[in-house]
Protein backbone atom coordinates (compact mmCIF):
# COMPACT_ATOMS: atom_id res chain seq x y z
CA UNK A 1 0.00 0.00 0.00
CA UNK A 2 2.95 3.03 0.95
CA UNK A 3 4.99 1.60 -1.92
CA UNK A 4 1.81 2.18 -4.55
CA UNK A 5 1.39 5.55 -3.09
CA UNK A 6 4.95 6.05 -3.23
CA UNK A 7 4.75 5.30 -6.67
CA UNK A 8 1.96 7.55 -7.56
CA UNK A 9 3.77 10.82 -5.65
CA UNK A 10 6.74 9.98 -7.50
CA UNK A 11 4.64 10.24 -10.81
CA UNK A 12 2.92 13.03 -9.90
CA UNK A 13 6.03 15.24 -9.01
CA UNK A 14 7.64 13.95 -12.34
CA UNK A 15 4.20 15.12 -14.19
CA UNK A 16 4.63 18.98 -12.13
CA UNK A 17 8.44 18.62 -13.54
CA UNK A 18 7.26 18.03 -16.86
CA UNK A 19 4.43 20.52 -16.93
CA UNK A 20 6.40 23.75 -15.45
CA UNK A 21 3.46 25.27 -13.72
CA UNK A 22 4.98 28.62 -13.00
CA UNK A 23 3.95 31.51 -14.69
CA UNK A 24 5.84 34.19 -16.55
CA UNK A 25 5.02 37.59 -17.47
CA UNK A 26 4.98 37.93 -21.01
CA UNK A 27 4.38 41.53 -23.48
CA UNK A 28 0.93 40.76 -24.82
CA UNK A 29 0.30 43.94 -26.93
CA UNK A 30 2.20 47.47 -27.04
CA UNK A 31 1.66 51.23 -27.96
CA UNK A 32 5.43 52.06 -29.44
CA UNK A 33 6.44 55.56 -29.91
CA UNK A 34 2.93 56.99 -29.33
CA UNK A 35 3.51 61.02 -28.44
CA UNK A 36 2.06 62.87 -25.92
CA UNK A 37 -0.77 65.18 -26.70
CA UNK A 38 -1.64 66.03 -23.17
CA UNK A 39 -1.00 65.57 -19.45
CA UNK A 40 -3.65 66.97 -16.77
CA UNK A 41 -2.75 66.89 -13.57
CA UNK A 42 -6.19 68.07 -11.78
CA UNK A 43 -7.65 64.44 -12.81
CA UNK A 44 -7.56 61.39 -10.84
CA UNK A 45 -5.02 59.01 -12.16
CA UNK A 46 -4.59 57.09 -15.39
CA UNK A 47 -3.41 57.60 -19.09
CA UNK A 48 -6.34 58.27 -21.66
CA UNK A 49 -5.64 56.52 -25.08
CA UNK A 50 -8.06 56.34 -28.01
CA UNK A 51 -10.55 54.05 -27.93
CA UNK A 52 -10.03 52.76 -31.68
CA UNK A 53 -6.11 51.89 -30.75
CA UNK A 54 -6.96 49.90 -27.97
CA UNK A 55 -9.51 47.95 -29.49
CA UNK A 56 -6.85 46.99 -32.58
CA UNK A 57 -4.55 45.82 -29.76
CA UNK A 58 -6.93 43.79 -27.52
CA UNK A 59 -6.46 46.54 -24.36
CA UNK A 60 -9.37 47.08 -21.95
CA UNK A 61 -10.70 50.22 -19.88
CA UNK A 62 -9.09 50.39 -16.56
CA UNK A 63 -6.57 47.54 -17.59
CA UNK A 64 -2.90 48.07 -15.94
CA UNK A 65 -0.54 49.33 -18.40
CA UNK A 66 3.44 49.87 -18.00
CA UNK A 67 4.62 53.02 -19.52
CA UNK A 68 8.19 54.09 -19.72
CA UNK A 69 8.83 57.68 -21.34
CA UNK A 70 11.81 57.66 -24.02
CA UNK A 71 12.81 61.34 -23.56
CA UNK A 72 13.24 61.43 -19.84
CA UNK A 73 13.79 57.51 -18.60
CA UNK A 74 10.47 57.72 -16.33
CA UNK A 75 8.85 54.75 -16.27
CA UNK A 76 5.67 54.09 -14.23
CA UNK A 77 2.67 51.98 -13.78
CA UNK A 78 -1.06 53.15 -14.50
CA UNK A 79 -4.66 52.04 -15.67
CA UNK A 80 -6.12 52.94 -18.87
CA UNK A 81 -9.04 55.21 -19.36
CA UNK A 82 -10.98 55.70 -23.03
CA UNK A 83 -10.61 58.83 -24.55
CA UNK A 84 -12.93 60.32 -27.90
CA UNK A 85 -12.39 57.69 -30.41
CA UNK A 86 -10.54 58.84 -33.32
CA UNK A 87 -9.17 61.30 -31.42
CA UNK A 88 -5.58 59.77 -31.47
CA UNK A 89 -5.19 60.59 -27.46
CA UNK A 90 -2.46 60.04 -25.53
CA UNK A 91 -2.83 61.76 -21.88
CA UNK A 92 -1.08 61.03 -18.85
CA UNK A 93 -3.69 62.29 -15.85
CA UNK A 94 -2.72 62.56 -12.00
CA UNK A 95 0.52 62.13 -10.80
CA UNK A 96 0.92 60.24 -13.96
CA UNK A 97 1.01 63.95 -15.78
CA UNK A 98 4.28 64.78 -13.44
CA UNK A 99 6.27 62.17 -15.41
CA UNK A 100 5.92 63.73 -19.19
CA UNK A 101 5.84 66.86 -21.51
CA UNK A 102 3.65 67.06 -24.26
CA UNK A 103 5.61 65.72 -27.30
CA UNK A 104 7.25 62.81 -25.24
CA UNK A 105 7.44 59.80 -27.28
CA UNK A 106 6.01 56.78 -25.08
CA UNK A 107 6.18 52.99 -24.79
CA UNK A 108 3.04 51.43 -23.50
CA UNK A 109 2.68 47.81 -22.82
CA UNK A 110 0.31 45.54 -21.67
CA UNK A 111 1.35 42.31 -20.06
CA UNK A 112 -0.13 38.51 -19.58
CA UNK A 113 0.78 36.12 -16.96
CA UNK A 114 1.20 32.79 -18.60
CA UNK A 115 3.23 29.56 -18.81
CA UNK A 116 6.46 29.39 -20.45
CA UNK A 117 5.44 26.60 -22.39
CA UNK A 118 3.37 28.37 -23.84
CA UNK A 119 5.23 31.57 -25.69
CA UNK A 120 5.25 29.84 -29.28
CA UNK A 121 1.47 30.36 -29.07
CA UNK A 122 1.96 34.28 -27.70
CA UNK A 123 1.71 36.63 -30.67
CA UNK A 124 1.62 39.88 -29.41
CA UNK A 125 0.37 42.88 -31.29
CA UNK A 126 2.48 46.18 -31.67
CA UNK A 127 1.56 49.73 -33.26
CA UNK A 128 4.09 51.74 -33.87
CA UNK A 129 3.07 55.65 -34.51
CA UNK A 130 4.77 59.06 -36.48
CA UNK A 131 4.35 62.30 -34.86
CA UNK A 132 0.86 62.59 -35.52
CA UNK A 133 -0.17 59.68 -33.28
CA UNK A 134 -1.44 57.86 -36.96
CA UNK A 135 -0.58 54.63 -36.86
CA UNK A 136 3.11 53.46 -38.93
CA UNK A 137 2.54 49.79 -38.61
CA UNK A 138 0.58 47.04 -37.23
CA UNK A 139 2.92 44.42 -35.87
CA UNK A 140 3.19 41.06 -34.20
CA UNK A 141 5.85 39.52 -31.97
CA UNK A 142 6.67 35.52 -32.84
CA UNK A 143 8.51 33.29 -30.95
CA UNK A 144 9.58 29.86 -32.73
CA UNK A 145 11.42 27.09 -31.61
CA UNK A 146 15.07 26.46 -33.39
CA UNK A 147 16.95 23.12 -33.64
CA UNK A 148 18.85 24.15 -30.80
CA UNK A 149 16.16 23.52 -28.16
CA UNK A 150 15.81 26.74 -27.93
CA UNK A 151 14.16 30.04 -29.54
CA UNK A 152 13.97 32.59 -32.02
CA UNK A 153 12.35 35.90 -32.10
CA UNK A 154 10.63 37.34 -35.18
CA UNK A 155 9.23 40.77 -35.91
CA UNK A 156 6.19 40.62 -38.44
CA UNK A 157 4.52 43.58 -39.94
CA UNK A 158 0.41 42.49 -40.78
CA UNK A 159 -0.91 45.41 -42.07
Amino acid sequence: MLAALLLKALKLVKYLNMNNSSLVKFVRAKFHGIYVTDANLNYQGSITLDPEYCKILGIYPLEFVEIWNKNNGMRISTYVILGKKGSKCCVLNGSAARTCQVGDELIIAASHYANPQKITELKPKVLTFNKDNNIKSILEYEVTDDDNKYYQFNIKEIN
